[in-house]
């Protein structure tokens, strides 16, 4: 039977999700490309348009979409490639996105330095009938990205600008492929079960496991997080600890075809020269222009703020911990020491660590029990539904319907790491949500891409604390896409201002340490007892420990980025120079001088948080502030719930965010509730 590329139809599947197992390699670049023609045929149709321009013939035919599948081709080509490039590729994968990058870049560049369509854009934005709320924002949001992507330049300016994002895209993507390449790259292979001494079963068990995997005898451990962390964490080994640490904090700097160093300088120099050309003195001054904080002075006087409440609890912790080494006989603490032997602080202060917690937390049961919240806090209810496509088979994809029973969206969840996918953890969308001109909302497909600890042949998939609030954190975006209720796309779910898209995720964090929470589903799998008052009671007291010195890295990593992105000349700087000099103010520890973050900081190089990663301090100040309402009237006090929906997740981008944050508030958020939490300040 003769292969048809199924972006070119509609799917056929429950809810028209993804046929990823239709999917060949071949069909995304044909449909990319055909994609692009019946753009280019919508653009033509736009600016021959002989009538007057309106909002509905410029604004709304270029910008909304219909389920027709025929000019919405790119945008699901497109979204299905990329998300796929990110939790599944290969070296073929890879090699079709440095072909298709630049030529994708060429086209969003042929749209908004298009002198016809920007044209009518422009007159729109002069000449436009009454405007709903919505609508002006769009308008507004549409206008402004043709200025700041270079519409009013001259002809020579446009094709430097052409030339410097076809650049800043390429780079971006090689610098991702570079670190997962790295990533990827190194093992531990143990051999000698003496060298496991201090290791807990669990990752003992997931080594193994690891090593059968690949045709090995013994152990492996890797540089991904539910291998890495474990070993930091429990193994007397200090010589291998060392050897894990530098093989981490070495990514992108070795002398090798993955090194970062050079792309790193280029990127800011990109972004710079970008930024100068739009009229601003530097990138991060360009990228605060749809910022909540507004300016860089404000992210500057934030990160001051933090420095001066959080430093001094900070340096008290550090030397906690420092005592303690020096206690066991740890002459010189090194940065491989840390994890080591702050655990073993928290053991002696709390009688608490993760591999306690973990019997507790059963992926399957903290499924349910974060699904159960959600239908707790807001009526939705969430149904495997095993005939909807997936992409992996460890991915699983659920139905989810409102609280009145009526279809809400499709959700994937994607728990565990392999070879294909980027470290971390990021929640995406395969289908956003936006209301048709006939009225039919389009409910969204999202998905939540996490790097949790795996299964073994001996045991289920047991979370850490840490792993069951990444979840709870990437659930909270997923809430947000999930809730989306918009006209237009571009303004629906996620699309906020960058420092107030972290409000949702962070704001779920806070219920990972609630009792009520915890009773609902942390049940031991081997015994079914239910987590005891007395574990539940040492996570609450040691919930800040090491809070402030958890603070200052944060803070510190801000700096960097800050740093960076505000430079107003070329960059030249050595990078590993740059950096230690560029977070001081923040370090509370020495940092060696053959070790580099910059060349793996993916959120500030390719993640889209230059000159942002500011934003995760900034919401954790309005989730701590709004979290206090819940406290105040009850965790799962609906009514709360259902105004946090109504206010702040359904809208999306439709207002500014502080006019939304201030209805379902009441008044604007303040630093006191932060602090409280925190226990830096107790009133």
């Amino acid at each position: 039977m003769k292969h048809v590329n199924p972006f070119f139809q509609p799917y056929g599947t429950p809810h028209e999700t993804v046929p990823f197992d239709k999917i060949e390699l071949r069909d995304y670049e044909e449909a990319i490309m055909e994609g692009i023609r019946r753009d280019n045929e919508e653009l033509d149709e736009i600016i021959n348009n002989p009538e007057t321009p309106t909002f509905e013939n410029t604004i709304v035919v270029e910008h909304t979409k219909e389920k027709d599948f025929y000019y919405d081709l790119l945008d699901r080509a497109t979204e299905v490639f990329y998300n796929q490039l990110s939790a599944e590729t290969n070296d073929r994968m890879d090699a079709l996105a440095q072909k298709l990058s630049p030529i994708l870049t060429q086209h969003d560049n042929d749209v908004v330095l298009n002198k016809q369509l920007f044209e009518r854009v422009k007159y729109v934005h002069q000449h436009h009938r009454k405007l709903t709320t919505e609508e002006k924002m769009l308008l507004d949001n549409y206008y402004d990205s043709f200025v700041q992507s270079g519409a009013l330049l001259d002809d020579e300016g446009k094709e430097r600008l052409r030339s410097l994002t076809e650049e800043l895209s390429m780079l971006s993507l090689t610098f991702s492929q570079n670190l997962l390449r790295e990533t990827n790259a190194f093992k531990l292979h143990i051999k000698d079960k003496s060298q496991l001494d201090g290791l807990p079963e669990t990752a003992i068990e997931a080594a193994r496991q690891e090593a059968k995997e690949r045709g090995k005898e013994g152990w492996i451990f890797t540089l991904h997080s539910p291998s890495y962390g474990p070993f930091m964490t429990y193994s007397t080994r200090r010589d291998l600890r060392k050897k894990m640490y530098m093989a981490s904090n070495m990514r992108g700097i070795r002398q090798n075809k993955s090194n970062n160093l050079e792309i790193c300088r280029r990127l800011v120099n990109l972004r710079r020269e970008v930024a100068q050309m739009m009229g601003h003195k530097t990138y991060a001054d360009y990228a605060m222009r749809y910022r909540m904080a507004k300016s860089v002075g404000n992210v500057k006087k934030l990160m001051n703020q933090l420095i001066k409440a959080y430093k001094p609890a900070a340096v008290k912790e550090i030397k906690a911990i420092h005592d303690l080494a020096i206690e066991c006989g740890e002459k010189d603490f090194e940065p491989w020491d840390f994890g080591f032997y702050s655990h073993k602080l928290q053991l002696k202060k709390y009688n608490l660590d993760s591999e306690m917690l973990r019997p507790y937390f059963k992926l399957e049961n903290v499924i349910k029990g974060v699904f159960g919240l959600a239908t707790t806090l807001y009526g939705i209810t969430f149904k495997e539904n095993k005939k909807i496509p997936v992409y992996h088979k460890d991915v699983k994809a659920y139905e989810v319907f409102d609280k009145d029973g009526t279809y809400l969206a499709v959700f994937y969840a994607d728990f565990y790491p392999r070879k294909g996918k980027q470290g971390g953890a990021w929640m995406t969308s395969y289908q956003g949500q936006w209301i048709t001109n006939d009225g039919e909302n389009v409910r969204p497909h999202v998905s939540v891409v996490m790097n949790f600890t795996k299964s073994t042949p001996k045991k289920p998939a047991l979370l850490t604390l840490s792993e069951v609030e990444t979840f709870l954190h990437e659930f909270g975006h997923a809430l947000h896409g999930m809730f989306a209720n918009t006209k237009y796309e571009s303004l629906s779910g996620t699309n906020v201002w960058w420092d107030f898209v972290e409000l949702p995720s962070q704001f779920m964090e806070n219920y990972a340490i609630e009792k009520d929470f915890l009773k609902t589903f942390a049940f031991h799998y081997k015994t079914g007892e239910v987590i005891p008052d007395s574990l539940i009671r040492r996570i609450v007291r040691s919930r800040n420990y090491n809070a402030a010195y958890g603070c200052m890295r944060q803070v510190s990593f801000c700096l960097l980025d800050m740093a960076y992105y505000t430079q107003k000349d070329e960059f030249t700087d050595d990078i590993l120079t740059f950096e230690k000099a560029a977070w001081k103010k923040a370090q509370l520890t020495d940092q060696l001088s053959d070790t580099c973050m910059t060349t793996q900081f993916s959120h500030i190089m390719s993640g889209g948080y230059a000159a942002g990663y500011y934003s995760y301090k900034w919401a954790e100040i309005l989730d701590a502030d709004a979290f206090s309402v819940f406290k105040r009237r009850g965790i799962f006090d609906q009514k709360t719930a259902q105004s946090f929906r109504d206010e702040i997740l359904s809208k999306g981008g439709t207002e500014h965010p502080m006019t939304l944050y201030k209805r379902f508030r009441g008044q604007e958020p303040t630093i006191a509730a932060l602090l409280k939490r925190n226990g830096i300040k107790t009133k």
